[in-house]
């Protein structure tokens, strides 16, 4: 397979993307970990560096970073999908800001490995702009910093920008206002997950590519190549979850694509600004995010291309000239200033979203199946705090991070076929509507919030 074909990123990472020694055969293991994406190469690398003597064993059907890893949009953020008020519900409200705090303190546990590890990600910690471009948008923002100022979050976690102040940052059309928080940095997603995997092996744990996992059990790992026996078995599938036996409806495998300009030059910069790098999106209902790497462009996504029928995941989903081209139409909308710049690689991918949108890590004693994963495009940070989760369960470490509300928690399954194919594709459909209503009337839709309700239950 042509890897460097699969992203700007997998295109721009230097060294050999050739798929590694499979697993040879059946192999007797501590620990085994299907998937080499951030969550199983964090989680080998937390065993490895807490317990060298651990024999570890990472299982990946194609190479490290293959899938979401090396194909995100580059937000190292501590964004977690779940609101305050819902981890609240779920836990009560210490644990919700314990939650978020964790989240905050993983940002820089990133940039901590990063040094440490000498992984050259094009780390820039140069937090996270989100724009208001209506007076809808502006009313959620200011409702997000207000629910955060609710639970004891200040200044140091969200403010709120005015279009002055936004200005100061970035230069986009139609901007009144903005959120800022410094707990983000921009990186290239996969220099940090191949150099995660030289880490990892390294420290002496067995990542074996090409080699695809047909099954997890209590005990093992099944692969087309042989079998691996285990005390603990993790799963670190994300997206290709629903392709494991017994766990089509664990999480619905949903697209997210982007585009990548070509380098633009210092003028446009001065133009645009983003001189420290800040990542940023908006507050419309149709997720966008964007980031300017480290050689000058912009990488540029956003929901939008379909859920499709069965949970399938294929190749050819990856790209919709459709989306590609509305990507391009969101991206000159608000920098005017690259109607005519190229766009070199156009991408994507599945991402993986639980049935409430609310990720997880857990380990079950009865079964020694671990797990992590949900992260509703979240998950560059939100690995990390996975892997450590995952390393202390392993490892019989009580501690604060294996007392958050994420870890044991356990989503309800999707609905079945067609209802999943319905309501998801639905769902798409009314936050597309409700944002060109709003564009229209600059109120509020109210479309929005009822199916915001009920896609994340």
């Amino acid at each position: 397979m042509p890897y460097r074909s699969l992203s700007f990123w997998l295109d721009s990472v230097p060294g050999d993307l050739a798929p590694g020694d499979p697993l040879p055969g059946d192999l007797d293991v501590d620990v085994a970990i299907a998937g080499a994406g951030f969550t199983g190469l964090w989680t080998a690398y937390y065993l490895a560096s807490a317990s060298p003597g651990l024999r570890i064993a990472v299982c990946e059907q194609e190479i490290a970073g293959f899938g979401a890893s090396g194909r995100n949009g580059g937000w190292c953020s501590a964004y977690f999908p779940a609101s305050l008020a819902k981890l609240e519900r779920m836990a009560g409200r210490d644990q919700a800001i314990a939650m978020y705090r964790a989240m905050e303190d993983t940002v820089d546990e990133v940039g901590r490995v990063v040094a440490a590890e000498d992984i050259d990600c094009h780390w820039a910690k140069g937090g996270a702009l989100q724009l208001a471009r209506s007076p809808a948008q502006l009313e959620r923002a200011l409702d997000y910093v207000n629910e955060s100022r609710s639970y004891g979050f200040g200044q140091d976690h969200v403010r709120l920008l005015t279009a002055a102040e936004t200005a100061e940052q970035v230069t986009a059309d139609g901007v009144v206002g903005a959120t800022y928080t410094p707990h983000c940095a921009a990186i290239h997603p996969a220099r940090l997950a191949r150099g995660l995997a030289g880490a990892v092996r390294r420290r002496g744990v067995r990542v074996f590519e090409d080699t695809p996992v047909t099954e997890i059990a209590p005990g093992r790992l099944r692969t087309t190549r042989g079998t691996v026996r285990a005390q603990y078995v993790i799963r670190a599938t994300e997206g290709y979850t629903p392709g494991l036996p017994g766990l089509h409806r664990a999480i619905a495998p949903v697209y997210s694509l982007m585009i990548a300009t070509a380098p633009l030059p210092e003028s446009v910069w001065d133009e645009i600004g983003l001189a420290s790098r800040p990542t940023f999106g908006d507050y419309r209902h149709l997720i966008i995010y964007g980031q300017r790497t480290a050689d000058g462009r912009l990488a540029f996504g956003g929901r939008g291309a379909p859920y499709h029928f069965g949970s399938a995941v294929r190749p050819e989903f990856d790209r919709s000239p459709a989306v590609f081209s509305a990507l391009r139409r969101t991206l000159q909308d608000l920098f005017p200033a690259l109607r005519e710049v190229e766009i070199t690689h156009t991408w994507g991918g599945p991402l993986g979203v639980p049935r409430d949108w609310c990720a997880s890590a857990g380990l079950d004693r009865g079964t020694g199946i671990g797990w992590a994963g949900g992260y509703v495009g979240d998950g560059v940070s939100t690995t990390n705090l996975a892997g450590r989760t995952l390393a202390d369960l392993v490892l019989r470490n009580d501690s604060e991070i294996t007392r958050l509300p994420w870890v044991g928690h356990r989503s309800r399954p999707w609905e079945t076929e067609p209802l999943r194919w319905l309501g998801a594709n639905a769902g798409l459909q009314a936050m597309s509507w409700a944002d060109r209503a709003e564009a229209r009337s600059g109120r509020p839709s109210r479309l929005a919030q009822l199916a915001g309700r009920f896609l994340g239950g």
